[in-house]
């Protein structure tokens, strides 16, 4: 049958078995994609599903309690982020394996309005991928809240200083893209972040000088910088 937004949770997870593919799973993982749990559909036919289906709350949840890759980045694309609460974020986090569920739940915790008291806990958390949607979610704010004053972001920027040491693979990866997104945001926050990465890329520890001297890189591109200027 053809998925809507009458569709139950039973008749999508059937839909998605149909579209499983081992190739795609072993090509998943390559990416370093968590595939225990995954279908191996690419997210270019999970999108269009996620517009059929629409939203609802309720069932979001219960995809989400599938453990199923390919539902859970449904649940995160279809729920309704006024009804999100903390707590349900939490106990998403709790679950988090992989650094692809976690950029598509910040985009979800951006939605929610659930940003600001998100990222201080989830930066301070030990976990790797908790620690992870910190730092996703601040590169997500950076593009889509719009209205987020440039403070909130200097505040964010402390943060990226803070754990620029952390070498862990998925955690270093977001925190360079953290300050890279917030320096290209806006001529206001350009100068703050780029130098922070300057202090960065001076540092003795490695992290931080690579995470440093690659957010330099871009954030002096011309192409970059042009762009800044022409806002201001």
């Amino acid at each position: 049958m053809a998925l809507s937004s009458a569709s139950t949770v039973d008749e999508i997870i059937a839909h998605l078995r149909t579209l499983a593919s081992d190739e795609n799973r072993a090509g998943m993982a390559r990416f370093g994609i968590a595939t225990d749990r995954a279908l191996g559909i690419p997210n270019a036919v999970i999108n269009p599903i996620a517009r059929l289906i629409k939203r609802d709350h309720d069932r979001a949840l219960a995809l989400w309690a599938t453990g199923i890759r390919e539902a859970r980045i449904l649940a995160t694309a279809t729920d309704e982020p006024a009804k999100v609460t903390r707590s349900q974020i939490d106990a998403m986090a709790a679950e988090f394996d992989s650094w692809e569920i976690v950029d598509h739940a910040a985009h979800l915790i951006c939605a929610a309005k659930l940003a600001q008291e998100t990222i201080p806990a989830y930066a301070a958390d030990e976990r790797e991928f908790v620690r992870r949607t910190a730092f996703s979610t601040i590169a997500t704010a950076a593009v889509h809240l719009k209205k987020e004053p440039d403070e909130t972001f200097i505040a964010w920027l402390r943060l990226v200083d803070t754990h620029a040491s952390d070498d862990r693979n998925f955690v270093r990866k977001a925190v360079n893209w953290a300050l890279r997104q917030v320096g290209k945001r806006s001529p206001a926050l350009h100068l703050p972040a780029l130098e922070l990465a300057e202090k960065l890329a001076a540092s003795s520890d490695k992290t931080a000088r690579w995470i440093g001297k690659d957010a330099v890189r871009e954030l002096t591109d011309p192409k970059i910088v042009e762009r800044l200027n022409a806002k201001r």
